[in-house]
């Protein structure tokens, strides 16, 4: 009789036992698949993050642009002045633009005042320039900050995806130069010392 009641006893623990058993598993499967969905939501916002598509920025008519519409472009963006040394690479630039446009590839200017004041005129003085001077077709944007609190956030991001020399954030002069691809990720930057005709190479790779 003892024998019999701890034979139940026993069946009646182990009953509870694996009860308790496949509770926990139950508990510890949820939370792993909670966990793993969190993860690729998260995985999702860094990969959306990854690109320059997340950005909006004014164009020279001061109109806000969605930069997602560049979506499977290639894209040199550089930052510009008209009254620098470096400003004939304009010519360069729309060299490229006329050459590989067509390929898919655009050139988005960005005007900036933060180099020895060499783009002090107004959005209308400088498009007025650009398009005498050097008949300009591809896209101008409106007069920004690149280095500092007020910086444009996209020059803020490319900065940190493509560092200078050592690993230096901040631009150093006017006509600093990255190259984007097809997927919106930043790839390269350029001194302002680089001609644009020194970059149809690694924009051809791209197109």
């Amino acid at each position: 009789m003892s024998l019999l009641l701890c034979s139940r006893n026993f069946v009646k623990h182990l009953s509870l036992s694996i009860t308790k058993t496949k509770l926990r598993t139950t508990k510890l499967h949820t939370l792993v698949i909670y966990c793993t969905i969190q993860f690729l939501i998260q995985l999702n916002e860094m990969a959306l993050m990854s690109n320059i598509y997340q950005f909006t920025a004014k164009n020279i008519n001061n109109e806000e642009v969605e930069l997602n519409q560049f979506t499977d472009k290639v894209l040199l963006i550089v930052n510009t002045a008209s009254g620098c040394g470096f400003t004939p690479q304009y010519e360069g630039l729309q060299k490229l633009y006329s050459q590989l446009s067509e390929q898919g590839f655009e050139v988005l200017a960005f005007p900036c005042n933060q180099f020895k004041q060499q783009e002090s005129g107004s959005n209308e003085e400088i498009q007025q320039f650009c398009d005498l001077r050097f008949n300009i077709k591809f896209p101008l944007f409106d007069k920004i900050e690149v280095n500092g609190d007020n910086a444009h956030p996209l020059f803020t991001y490319l900065k940190q995806q493509a560092p200078g020399i050592l690993g230096s954030k901040s631009i150093k002069w006017n006509f600093t130069k990255f190259l984007v691809n097809r997927q919106g990720q930043v790839i390269k930057r350029y001194a302002p010392t680089t001609k644009p005709e020194d970059i149809t190479a690694d924009i051809e790779k791209l197109l």
